[in-house]
C-alpha cells in the first residue's frame, strides 16, 4: 500500500511539474530599409511586401539583416540584427501572446512597445530614419 501511494504522489509531482513548464516559441526578426522611391524589392522579402507597404506606405524594401531566438513564456530573448541594431523581448506569461519589445542600436534605445504576437502573423515595426534619402528602418518580427 505504501508503494502505490509513493508511486500516486510521484505521478501527481510530475504531473504538476510539466503544467508549469515554460511554454517556447521560435521567433525571428527582419530589419529593413524602407524607401519612397519606387524601385524593386529584395525578393526574400517578397512575403511581406504587401504588409510592408500597407503598414508603412513606402515603395520599396530592402533586407539588412536578420536573427531569431528561442523565447519562453515567462521569459527574455534578444535578437541581433546587425548594424548594432538588436531587439530585446520580454514575455510576461500566463498564457498571454503580449511580448514587450526593446529596439536599441547600440546603447541608444530606438523604441519600446508592447506586441501581440501570432504564430505566422508578421508583427511590423516602424523606426528611425537611417540618414539615406529619407529612407527609414523597420523590423519585421514573426512567431513561429
Amino acid at each position: 500500500m505504501r508503494l502505490i501511494s509513493f508511486l500516486f504522489a510521484l505521478c501527481a509531482l510530475a504531473a504538476a511539474a510539466t503544467s508549469t513548464k515554460a511554454m517556447a516559441s521560435e521567433l525571428s526578426a527582419l530589419l529593413v530599409t524602407a524607401s519612397k522611391t519606387p524601385g524593386p524589392s529584395d525578393p526574400r522579402l517578397k512575403p511581406y511586401e504587401n504588409t510592408l507597404r500597407r503598414i508603412l506606405r513606402f515603395e520599396s524594401f530592402r533586407l539588412v539583416g536578420e536573427g531569431s531566438t528561442s523565447l519562453s513564456s515567462p521569459g527574455k530573448g534578444r535578437i541581433s540584427l546587425g548594424g548594432g541594431h538588436q531587439l530585446q523581448l520580454d514575455a510576461a506569461g500566463g498564457g498571454s501572446n503580449r511580448v514587450d519589445a526593446t529596439w536599441q542600436q547600440g546603447n541608444r534605445t530606438l523604441m519600446k512597445t508592447g506586441l501581440s504576437l501570432l504564430a505566422g502573423v508578421p508583427a511590423i515595426l516602424g523606426g528611425p530614419g537611417t540618414g539615406k534619402d529619407g529612407e527609414v528602418y523597420a523590423i519585421i518580427v514573426i512567431s513561429q
